[in-house]
């Protein structure tokens, strides 16, 4: 089994290619199980977010590439998205994993909202039935190497997000929010955001607009906002001096018609957009008229720069971290794949010990109950203890990765590794263990 992640990201893709492979809240799961149906896939999840979308899959064979899935599932010319693809393999893959979770490879280092982001895919996947043990356990080392960044370093301290970033290019662009009316286009969690850093900064009134009505109400009572039915959105869109908008609408929802709209009832006062939507909910094109102003996720990058000088340390340290715990979720992988050798040694061992307790059976004759339990407590102690020194070091060379050393030792004691020792993979369809295995795996555990 090989671990392979590919994906594009903000770092990677220009906006315009990223909301073409945007996948929406409720297409992910059928995406998800259309990934699952490939050849060579036997576990994947998705995720998929404002700045990227991530292919993560265990697959039967190196040669196996998710590339052509992109390029098939969306319409897009191979030779158009290769440039912006990236590719993580095995460890590589396990350590990138890590970084998006732990909000590391974020264009905001440090934002909280990604963890849960990848929870959600998981929880997709999960449901879809595309996963079981192998990303199971990936998946639960990385939220907890996550979280033991965020809680064990200051990578999360003075917590920013996408929203934030974009409140505060809002007040650089008027100085100050005091009064003005803003208008929150979708109720999810990006705008709520959003809504509550702008009331921090004095915004005045605050209009709330969403496809669905209650969500709407919910937000507004929150905020003391007035809710603005969706399909009147056009039509009070120009009380607004700022449009803050993240819907899951797969076409933009605000053109240049409705922008010269918009600045002839506003008698010409500037309007300003932030569109944190991917797709993008506002058309670019809106950017020509004069008096509009909008503003892109990519944009915010310019103001997310100054975020990452003031948390260069606190990554560095959280980057150390997450290290360590890729190392650490390595080791314990390499440990659980070369058990199934231990189990072999083992089973080899007691067959040599029964064998022998039979052809010596006739000259010790017949033997008391006590007799026999000892005999059986003395052939296992000195089993045991024959045992240890070779577990240890198969143990050993499996932490250690050392593969010559690994297949040297299943050669002098005529074990074998069942499949190949992959450091990032954990083979779910292993048959049912004895008692006897099962307490060897746990050894192996420890």
């Amino acid at each position: 089994m090989t671990l392979t992640l590919i994906g594009v990201n903000h770092k990677t893709a220009p906006i315009a290619l990223r909301e073409r492979v945007a996948i929406g809240r409720d297409e992910l799961p059928e995406t998800t199980r259309a990934l699952a149906s490939q050849p060579g896939v036997t576990e994947c999840m998705i995720v998929s977010t404002c700045n990227r979308v991530e292919l993560l899959a265990a697959v039967e064979g190196e040669d196996i590439r998710l590339t052509d899935f992109l390029s098939d599932h969306f319409g897009l010319d191979p030779a158009e998205i290769a440039p912006h693809l990236y590719e993580y393999r095995d460890r590589d893959a396990v350590n990138h994993l890590f970084r998006v979770a732990a909000s590391l490879d974020s264009m905001v280092v440090g934002e909280p909202q990604i963890l849960g982001q990848v929870k959600e895919a998981f929880a997709v996947a999960r449901a879809a039935g595309t996963v079981s043990g192998q990303l199971e356990h990936l998946l639960q080392s990385a939220f907890s190497a996550a979280k033991k960044a965020r809680s064990e370093t200051g990578i999360g301290s003075n917590s920013v997000s996408i929203a934030s970033v974009a409140v505060d290019l809002a007040r650089k662009i008027f100085g100050s929010l005091q009064g003005r009316t803003v208008f929150l286009v979708g109720a999810g969690k990006m705008t709520e955001l959003a809504a509550r850093h702008l009331v921090q900064q004095g915004a005045g009134t605050i209009l709330v607009s969403n496809r669905t009505i209650e969500r709407a109400t919910r937000m507004a009572e929150q905020f003391n906002g007035r809710v603005i039915p969706f399909e009147q959105l056009h039509d009070m869109a120009s009380e607004a001096d700022i449009v803050i908008s993240s819907t899951g609408a797969p076409h933009a929802i605000f053109r240049p018609e409705h922008g010269q709209a918009f600045l002839h009832r506003r008698r010409n006062r500037p309007m300003f957009f932030i569109d944190i939507a991917v797709p993008r909910d506002v058309d670019p094109a809106m950017n020509k008229l004069d008096g509009i102003f909008v503003y892109d996720i990519d944009d915010l990058q310019q103001v997310a720069a100054a975020h990452i000088a003031e948390r260069t340390r606190e990554a560095g340290d959280a980057e150390s971290l997450i290290a360590a715990e890729v190392e650490r979720f390595q080791q314990k992988q390499r440990t659980v794949n070369v058990a199934p050798a231990i189990v072999a040694l083992q089973r080899h061992a007691e067959e040599i010990r029964q064998s022998e307790i039979r052809r010596m059976h006739a000259r010790l004759g017949t033997l008391t109950p006590e007799q026999q339990a000892a005999v059986e407590a003395l052939t296992r102690g000195l089993v045991n203890k024959f045992l240890h020194p070779p577990m240890q070091a198969l143990k050993q060379a499996a932490r250690e990765g050392d593969s010559v050393r690994l297949d040297t030792l299943c050669d002098v004691w005529s074990v074998s590794v069942p499949a190949p020792v992959q450091p990032a993979t954990n083979d779910a369809s292993q048959p049912a263990e004895t008692k006897a295995e099962t307490e060897t795996h746990a050894e192996a555990h420890s």
